[in-house]
C-alpha cells in the first residue's frame, strides 16, 4: 500500500521502525506517516531515505504520527530536522503528532522542540496545517515579498518574515488570514 502512494517507499524498510502512509484527502501534497517502533542510529538512515522519497514524490506537508514511537535518539531527531529542512524550502512543514514523553524530552534537550508543531491528534494536526498559508496561496505568489503581500492573504508579512518562513529554522511561519476574515473585510 505504501508503494502505491510513494513508489519505492518500502524498498528501504527496516523492521525496527514500521511506517504506514496515508494521503490526507482535501489537502494537497499532504501525507500522514504512521510510525511504530523506535528511531535510532541504526535505522535513522532508512527512515531518512524513506521520508525523502515521500518529499521527492511531492508530499511536503507531513504529519508524523509518533504515538507508537517509544524512543528517538539524537540521530533520530537529526533525521526529523533533516526532513524539516527538506520541506520548508518547498513551503511545507512537519507536524509531530502524539509524541511520547521520552521522545519529547530528547527534542527539548537537543533544543529542537521549538521548530516542530506538536499536536495530540489528527484533527489538531490538520487544523495546524490549514491555519498556516496553504500551498496554493504560496504557489500563486512569486517569491518576492512584495508579491506575497499583494495577494491579500499575507497579513503583515515583511521581507524578513517571508525569508524566515522559507528557512527551515523558523520556529513558526507567518500566518495568513482565514477565509472567514477575508469574507468579513
Amino acid at each position: 500500500m505504501n508503494n502505491e502512494i510513494v513508489p519505492g517507499f518500502d524498498s528501504e524498510a527496516d523492521n525496527s521502525l514500521n511506517l504506514r502512509l496515508q494521503k490526507i484527502e482535501g489537502m494537497e501534497r499532504s501525507l500522514v506517516i504512521y510510525a511504530s517502533g523506535y528511531i535510532d542510529t541504526y535505522n535513522s538512515n532508512s527512515f531518512r531515505k524513506r521520508t525523502e522519497k515521500a518529499v521527492q514524490a511531492g508530499f511536503v506537508r507531513l504529519v508524523i504520527d509518533m504515538r507508537r514511537v517509544n524512543f528517538a535518539s539524537s540521530a533520530g531527531v537529526g533525521t526529523l530536522v533533516y526532513l524539516l529542512k527538506l520541506v520548508k524550502p518547498r513551503n511545507g512543514d512537519v507536524v509531530l503528532q502524539g509524541i511520547q514523553p521520552k521522545v519529547n524530552e530528547v527534542l527539548q534537550l537537543l533544543g529542537f522542540s521549538q521548530f516542530f508543531p506538536v499536536t495530540e491528534n489528527l484533527n489538531e494536526s490538520l487544523a495546524y496545517l490549514a491555519e498556516h498559508c496553504d500551498l496554493p496561496c504560496f504557489q500563486s505568489c512569486s517569491s518576492a515579498p512584495s508579491a506575497a503581500n499583494s495577494c491579500g492573504r499575507h497579513e503583515g508579512v515583511s521581507s524578513a518574515a517571508w525569508n524566515a518562513e522559507r528557512s527551515w529554522w523558523s520556529p513558526r511561519p507567518p500566518r495568513c488570514r482565514s477565509a472567514e476574515s477575508e469574507g468579513a473585510s
